[in-house]
């Protein structure tokens, strides 16, 4: 049974971690969250130990590598801002890391994240749920290497006022919201049509983002936005609306993610899972649009 180790046990995405570590038969022995309201742990690892502080979470993992029962994963589902440091953490630990997006906000720190897996020979993994989706999965496999498709993404997950207060709406800590939520369409597009060749961004808000791709094989217009007046407009319904219209055909992907990071679990279990270099092209790509908007 392998052991884990959770960073960031209060917030939205680490219930689907706690599912999944549970599903793989994975044990998980501590979280560490600066909140205390981690009554969520009842529902999957009820002995799981809790830290607010970091060190006594630092010494805890330190703790049972000395025993003999060491921490084989680490799990990252802290701020943005934080992951980098986080999975260095856990490579420096002697464990494997398991990340949520985005690995990292700079490229420099990505490329230290993968000196560091060369000296500690350990992986960064990190969580790609899209390519996991059944339906994206059925499409990569029909597309094939076939081009010159033309592409638009809609993207929205409305989100409340409180965004804007959290982390998620400070820039500084999230990345924005092209680095929040729009990697994971990011990946999505180079994933299905490969390498970017140029990019046209029409506009960056707080809350809603449109530009152009041009990518090896299509060229994509993509629409995100977490304004609830978007989805209404599209859909009449105050909801989440994931699709893909390529050429005359809509793939509609908004359901299906419930048990998406279980199969991720399973597939870096078994050795198979994204990696460093999986992530670099998003993670290069929203690097340079955060970049170059700074300084307008």
């Amino acid at each position: 049974m392998a052991n884990f180790a959770l960073i960031g046990a209060a917030g939205y995405i680490a219930p689907r971690h706690m599912q999944a570590i549970k599903e793989v038969g994975g044990n998980l022995c501590a979280a560490l969250d600066p909140h205390d309201s981690v009554g969520i742990l009842d529902s999957y690892f009820p002995d799981c130990q809790p830290f607010t502080s970091f060190d006594r979470f630092d010494r805890y993992c330190d703790h049972m590598k000395c025993a003999g029962t060491p921490i084989d994963y680490v799990v990252v589902c802290s701020p943005n801002y934080l992951h980098e440091s986080h999975c260095r953490f856990g490579l420096n630990l002697g464990a494997d890391v398991i990340c949520e997006k985005p690995l990292a906000l700079t490229i420099a720190n990505l490329d230290r994240l993968r000196e560091i897996e060369v000296k500690t020979g350990h992986k960064v993994s990190c969580i790609l749920q899209l390519r996991h989706h059944p339906a994206l999965l059925a499409l990569k496999e029909e597309l094939g290497q076939s081009t010159d498709h033309d592409v638009l993404l809609d993207y929205i997950t409305p989100r409340g006022c409180w965004y804007q207060y959290s982390w998620k709406g400070d820039g500084e800590k999230s990345g924005g919201l092209i680095f929040n939520i729009g990697i994971h369409f990011f990946d999505l597009l180079f994933w299905l049509f490969g390498r970017l060749q140029s990019s046209y961004i029409g506009a960056i808000e707080k809350d809603q983002v449109f530009g152009s791709l041009k990518l090896e094989r299509a060229r994509a217009d993509f629409f995100l936005s977490i304004r609830a007046e978007d989805a209404l407009r599209l859909t009449r319904k105050s909801a989440p609306y994931r699709a893909l219209h390529i050429d005359e055909r809509k793939i509609d992907f908004t359901d299906g993610f419930t048990a998406l990071h279980t199969v991720a679990y399973q597939e870096i279990l078994a050795g198979k899972g994204f990696g460093i270099d999986d992530a670099y092209p998003a993670t290069e790509f929203c690097a340079k649009i955060r970049a170059d908007y700074a300084h307008r």
